[in-house]
């Protein structure tokens, strides 16, 4: 699954409506939205050329309707090696129109990742299992605590950890598109594990009621249903799992990025001295 490089999708379509980021920022849409200066969509293209700088990279999204967006689009385009293809009516049937014809790897981040980083990207790709038809990215509620004790998360909660998702997902092979269509039956509960579990069967429901179900056993009940392998991998990177979904988070996002720009101009400056 890690033949190198992947193709790269970015998520950057909305969900409809007005979108309480988006006017916090006074921007079209949450994908323009500014972080420390820079649009989410920029942060995120960024860090993934830089991590994998030979990749073409496709970003689904509606055209945009601003002359500051389209700006930040063409900005964007002049690196190269990118396409814009209209989003379908979910993620999960947009990432299945952009699956490659060939079976090979596709990267699946989404445009309100503002935290993301080069290492991550490099982190998640080195630790997937090269014999897995996908690979989700998790970070848990240990590494996220340890940071940053008062954000809220959404976890799921397993015999043996707490985890959330970090919205980096690897698909590679003929099993990908199974992955996908369960995903699609999946999504309208992607907030609430409960509910997603129980798609798994009603032992398994019970096992994650009474707190039994290990990760692995779900990883492995789902991929029995979807005729695949699965697999999660552990990011130790607290801002991994802080996507921008809330007024709170573009707020928290703007502290951290501060921190990180002025932890790197510190560095820099001691490394002149």
């Amino acid at each position: 699954m890690t033949r190198l490089p992947p193709q790269i999708l970015i998520l950057a379509g909305s969900r409809g409506g007005a979108d309480p980021v988006a006017q916090m920022a006074g921007v079209e849409r949450k994908a323009f939205a500014p972080v420390a200066g820079t649009p989410m969509l920029e942060r995120v293209v960024e860090a993934l050329r830089a991590a994998l700088p030979e990749a073409s990279l496709t970003i689904a999204m509606d055209p945009p309707d601003s002359p500051q967006s389209r700006m930040i689009v063409d900005r964007l385009s002049q690196g190269g090696n990118l396409t814009i293809m209209p989003p379908a009516e979910s993620p999960a049937r947009t990432v299945r129109a952009a699956l490659p014809a060939d079976g090979g790897p596709i990267l699946i981040a989404t445009a309100d990742h503002a935290l993301l980083t080069p290492a991550m990207v490099r982190h998640f790709l080195a630790t997937a299992p090269e014999d897995g038809n996908a690979a989700v990215a998790v970070a848990t509620k240990t590494t996220i605590a340890a940071a940053y004790p008062d954000t809220r998360r959404t976890y799921w909660r397993f015999a043996d950890c707490q985890v959330s998702g970090c919205n980096l997902f690897l698909l590679s092979g003929e099993g990908a598109a199974s992955v996908v269509e369960f995903w699609a039956a999946l999504e309208r509960d992607r907030k609430r594990p409960w509910a997603m579990i129980r798609r798994l069967g009603p032992l398994t429901l019970v096992r994650f009621a009474l707190g039994l179900l290990r990760l692995d056993q779900a990883l492995k009940r789902m991929g029995r249903r979807t005729g695949t392998r699965l697999a999660a991998v552990d990011m130790p990177f607290a801002e991994a799992a802080m996507d921008v979904d809330r007024p709170s988070d573009l707020t928290l996002a703007e502290r951290i990025l501060a921190e990180r720009i002025l932890a790197e101009r510190l560095s820099q400056e001691r490394a002149a001295c």
